[in-house]
């Protein structure tokens, strides 16, 4: 490995051992760096513009890293959020990301997205930040989650809602107080009031 690879490597590791074509330019390595080290398969292309190191292996969730690395603000959302969280029988087919209204809407070929458009105060309220092969991704907490399903319950279904809170009761530490909290940033508490009622 010539010496100018070694840098590149460094970094990478340094970064987690994913970059995005961007950050690696910022930090001075060439493009033709990158593309050659992926030639020479020191490199793995994840997605259009993320590059990976080929030696720590294939990524546990590549479709949420590669969507926090291309859209970092969006939040991983509804059927995405639910299976992250293991409280669905759901498979999400593409990865729901919730953006602020008015943000731009972005351009992204793999993986597939479903983009859904939460008010300011939506949006910014109940967001974990998770590790992910190194990358940080944002995800909406069970609770807020749970809450989002209900709000959006003509797009994901009344029936997937429900189901998830019912394995959230047996899977995860009930805290109805954020349920609440959130339900009524959410414009949904008397939505959810009957079926929480159920749950205790």
């Amino acid at each position: 490995m010539q010496k100018s690879e070694l840098k590149v490597e460094h970094l990478f590791r340094k970064n987690g051992g994913t970059m995005r074509t961007a950050e690696a330019l910022r930090a001075g390595i060439h493009q033709r760096t990158l593309y050659a080290m992926r030639d020479q398969g020191e490199l793995i292309q994840v997605s259009r513009g993320v590059f990976r190191l080929a030696d720590l292996g294939p990524i546990s969730n590549p479709d949420l890293v590669t969507v926090a690395l291309r859209i970092p603000n969006a939040v991983i959302c509804l059927i995405s959020a639910l299976s992250f969280h293991e409280i669905t029988t759901q498979i999400p087919h593409e990865v729901s990301i919730a953006l602020k209204k008015g943000d731009e809407t972005p351009r992204i070929e793999h993986p597939p997205i479903v983009v859904h458009r939460f008010s300011a105060d939506s949006y910014k309220t109940g967001i974990e930040e998770h590790v992910i092969d190194g990358i940080k991704v944002k995800i909406y907490s069970p609770e807020k989650t749970l809450v989002d399903c209900f709000k959006f319950r003509n797009k994901v279904g009344k029936d997937v809602a429900i189901e998830a809170l019912q394995f959230y009761r047996t899977r995860k530490k009930l805290r109805i107080d954020s349920l609440l909290q959130f339900a009524r940033i959410c414009r949904v508490e008397n939505v959810m009031r009957p079926y929480l009622e159920a749950i205790l």
